[in-house]
């Protein structure tokens, strides 16, 4: 299996670098290739700005959506964002691995999506109709790829609980898992989340890196996430609402997004 891991801390010498280090030898000890991209540490550009569009004449105005589209049909993205883009065609599997930061990722990995993910390449793929809404949520360029998180994060694992302070873990990722990894086409694993880092000694890293291994030794087996495709009849296109006589009636949230349990056994 062909591995990128998005790695975004900016301390090499951090628990999360250590679980990195974790991660690499434990997929090479398995046999898969691994390439790694060290945001920080490569400097990588997080905003977006004409800098990102080259063509794109100066008296022009900046709307990033046709830039990023227009780029990317005439092959004019930037060099660092078409090395990604090159990366992730590469990779039977992604990895995002980052500290959970303000109820998110870091700044420098939102950038990293927000310009290698480009129009016509991770969104605004496929036809648009009254039985479809574009290749996404299930299907897309990057169908048939895995995806998963490896985030850390300083609260205890009860603050997110489905009755922690925090919220649910599962509906604070929902935003990457589904709308960004999902989106595209990515089967969306469970993701590997370490809680209270900031108090982890020497016996909480064995135990914590031995679970993080055994990840890494299933990540072709485990199952994805059962979200559910836009486009596999579960919506109403083109309000993309979930049919009434799916899900509880009185359900809301993100847990909708979620096939039937009987349905996805």
């Amino acid at each position: 299996m062909k591995v990128l891991l998005v790695f975004a801390h900016p301390e090499p010498r951090s628990l999360n670098g250590a679980l990195r280090d974790v991660t690499i030898k434990e997929l090479e000890a398995q046999g898969h290739e691994v390439r790694v991209s060290d945001l920080y540490a490569d400097g990588w550009k997080s905003e977006i700005d004409r800098a990102d569009f080259p063509s794109l004449a100066q008296d022009a105005r900046l709307i990033p959506v046709a830039a990023s589209k227009n780029a990317f049909d005439a092959d004019t993205l930037t060099d660092d964002v078409k090395a990604e883009i090159e990366k992730l065609l590469w990779a039977d599997t992604l990895i995002l691995q980052f500290p959970f930061w303000w109820f998110s990722m870091p700044a420098i990995l939102k950038g990293w999506v927000e310009r290698v993910f480009a129009y016509g390449f991770a969104y605004g793929v496929g036809e648009h109709s009254d039985k479809r809404w574009g290749d996404r949520y299930g299907e897309g360029t990057l169908a048939g790829k895995r995806a998963m998180l490896i985030v850390t994060a300083g609260g205890w694992e009860a603050h997110y609980s489905s009755r922690g302070v925090n919220g649910p873990i599962d509906d604070l990722l929902f935003p990457i898992n589904h709308g960004i990894l999902y989106y595209p086409g990515y089967e969306v694993l469970p993701p590997f989340v370490a809680y209270s880092v900031d108090r982890l000694d020497e016996v909480g890293f064995v135990s914590v890196a031995e679970s993080l291994r055994e990840r890494m030794r299933t990540l072709g087996s485990t199952r994805p996430i059962s979200y559910r495709q836009q486009n596999g009849g579960d919506y109403l296109i083109p309000s993309m609402q979930l049919r009434p006589e799916l899900g509880e009636a009185a359900a809301t949230g993100f847990a909708l997004h979620l096939q039937d349990e009987i349905a996805a056994d």
